[in-house]
């Protein structure tokens, strides 16, 4: 899954599609809000696929379908690649709505603890041996901004007088051979050069784009646990675990 992510690049993922000469415009209310710990249900910048147009804005993570009657509870913050398809409720999406969501990099938690996995049928008793989980900061390893495979949708509250909500959900796929230490599942990380083709709605060539990064693409290492905290926003987020002292 994909829980908790960064990005503070603009910049750098701008001048990117004008070197893809991927062509975009910005929304007159797009407003960019670096976040070094980003958390659901966070405001966050997409770059959506549009019939006419990608368009640079800001949206709610945490994914409304349009044809919700209410909002719903559960607004999901990640889509298993392997169901897209077979989900009603991603279905449309899928054919219609495709978003990049530019990332610095992403967070991730090391699975269960071997005192976890070690007690895991004997109740409290493996609730008090739990040990903290250690996070860890995953990032391209060129350097470069990475983006995320999104899908999005507007969705209009019941008043009408109440502005539409633009959401998204991370798409996540099976861990490649890096992350498979930290954790069994890692966002859809879009190369650069199938961007425009992710960002087209195309299903028989977007369901071929969802897999895992190829090994050596990313570089991953711990960083404090301050991050698991999501009001700690600082840039100390992603400064690796051994330079926190």
């Amino acid at each position: 899954m994909c829980g908790r992510f960064g990005f503070f690049e603009l910049r750098y993922f701008v001048d990117r599609l004008r070197q893809l000469e991927l062509p975009f415009e910005q929304d007159k209310e797009y407003r960019f809000m670096p976040g070094y710990n980003i958390a659901p249900e966070s405001i966050i910048t997409v770059l959506i696929g549009e019939e006419y147009a990608n368009v640079l804005r800001n949206a709610l993570w945490g994914l409304i379908p349009h044809w919700a009657q209410s909002l719903p509870k559960v607004r999901p913050i990640n889509a298993r690649s392997e169901s897209l398809d077979s989900k009603p409720y991603f279905r449309y999406m899928l054919n219609h709505r495709h978003c990049l969501i530019p990332a610095s990099g992403f967070y991730e938690w090391n699975g269960k603890s071997k005192n976890e996995r070690s007690c895991k049928h004997e109740g409290k008793q493996a609730e008090k041996n739990k040990e903290p989980k250690q996070p860890f900061y995953i990032h391209r390893a060129d350097g470069q901004p990475m983006a995320f495979a999104g899908l999005w949708d507007i969705w209009q509250p019941p008043d009408p007088e109440k502005k539409a909500v633009t959401s998204c959900t991370i798409i996540t796929t099976e861990a490649n051979a890096d992350m498979l230490p930290v954790h069994e599942r890692m966002p859809v990380i879009v190369e650069p050069k199938n961007w425009g083709l992710w960002l087209q709605a195309d299903k028989g060539v977007a369901l071929d784009l969802l897999k895992p990064a190829e090994k050596g693409v990313l570089d991953i290492y711990p960083v404090s646990a301050r991050i698991n905290n999501p009001q700690y926003i600082r840039k100390d987020c992603i400064v690796p675990l051994s330079g926190n002292g």
